[in-house]
């Protein structure tokens, strides 16, 4: 009950402090600040001041969804699923939580240091993130809300092992790669290898999957 507890105030304490940050930046922000940048990190959008606690209402929202549903899968998955690991998707919900509060201090942070470069701020964060689900994946057990969710996974436990397993590989090898791309590049070339890996780390599970399904059923 202890560490529950513990666990739900760190929680709400991640989702909290981007509330914090953007109240300390408030009184010094001027009357315009950017809401949005393109793929060179340029402002292309601009709001009020007050849009500084837009993006921390988004996704704060968003991560306690998250850590509510993920954290309590057992109780929403069906019962066929029922045998996860309670502990790892609650870790696994808390770094999601963590995520989301780094990524949404990382935009607060690049909106009010224009000398920054906030696309690859972003990107680069999002790689670290990658790695560390590619760390999980292999530890994720059948169920319909983390992972390769394919008629073929959830049909069979060996496939969905087997999947999450080339996943978690290809996931970590790529975060890894975007990570180096996101220090090294700029602009559209970064964008483009970006998303060029992140179409691998994609696309070759799922063939994977269906491959293994196909082959399964001769």
């Amino acid at each position: 009950m202890r560490k529950k507890i513990n666990r739900s105030i760190l929680m709400l304490s991640l989702i909290i402090a981007p509330f914090i940050y953007a109240i300390y930046l408030y009184p010094n922000l001027p009357n315009t600040i950017p809401t949005h940048f393109n793929l060179y990190g340029e402002a292309d959008q601009w709001g009020s001041k007050e849009s500084i606690f837009l993006l921390p209402i988004i996704l704060g929202g968003v991560s306690l969804f998250v850590y509510l549903l993920i954290s309590n899968i057992n109780i929403v998955n069906p019962k066929q699923f029922i045998h996860n690991d309670q502990l790892l998707f609650k870790n696994l919900a808390l770094y999601i939580v963590v995520f989301m509060t780094c990524l949404t201090l990382v935009i607060t942070y690049g909106t009010v240091h224009k000398d920054l470069s906030i696309t690859q701020l972003i990107l680069g964060l999002l790689a670290l993130g990658f790695i560390g689900l590619g760390i999980y994946m292999p530890k994720l057990k059948q169920n319909y809300f983390a992972g390769f969710r394919l008629p073929w996974t959830l049909e069979n436990e060996d496939n969905w092992n087997y999947t999450h397993k080339i996943a978690g590989k290809y996931w970590v090898i790529g975060g890894v790669m975007q990570t180096i791309a996101a220090v090294v590049l700029k602009g559209k070339m970064l964008f483009i290898i970006f998303m060029s890996t992140m179409a691998v780390m994609v696309i070759v599970p799922i063939v994977y999957s269906f491959l293994f399904f196909k082959n399964g059923k001769k």
